[in-house]
């Protein structure tokens, strides 16, 4: 079955980091880019990180310098390491990829909410 399962969102004071993570399962998750998208209310979905196989990164241009993405492919997981965080950042993160599994097809993760606040 395949899945992809985003943990570590929570509740952070400006300023302050979280690292999300991304399980998949099911699949080679090496062998795909990677991204991690977000939304927020009354917001359309942005794209926040993407990586290659090759581990080349791209970041959407509110968050870089702030944001790192990475992945673990002996744990079939990619990461999103968000530093120096600010209530724009408030949004639910997913984890999504683009696989060829029996067919190609577009995966998401259930999402994982970030909030910014003090």
């Amino acid at each position: 079955q395949v899945q992809l399962v985003e943990s570590g969102g929570g509740l952070v004071q400006p300023g302050g980091s979280l690292r999300l993570s991304c399980a998949a399962s099911g699949f080679t998750f090496s062998s795909y880019v990677a991204r991690w998208y977000r939304r927020s209310p009354g917001k359309e979905r942005e794209l926040v990180a993407a990586i290659t196989t090759a581990s080349r990164t791209t970041y959407a241009d509110s968050v870089k310098g702030r944001f790192t993405i990475s992945r673990d492919n002996a744990k079939n997981t990619v990461y999103l390491q968000m530093n120096s965080l600010t209530p724009e950042d408030t949004a639910v993160y997913y984890c999504n990829t683009y696989a060829y599994i029996s067919r190609w097809g577009d995966y998401w993760g259930q999402g994982t909410q970030v909030t910014v606040s003090s």
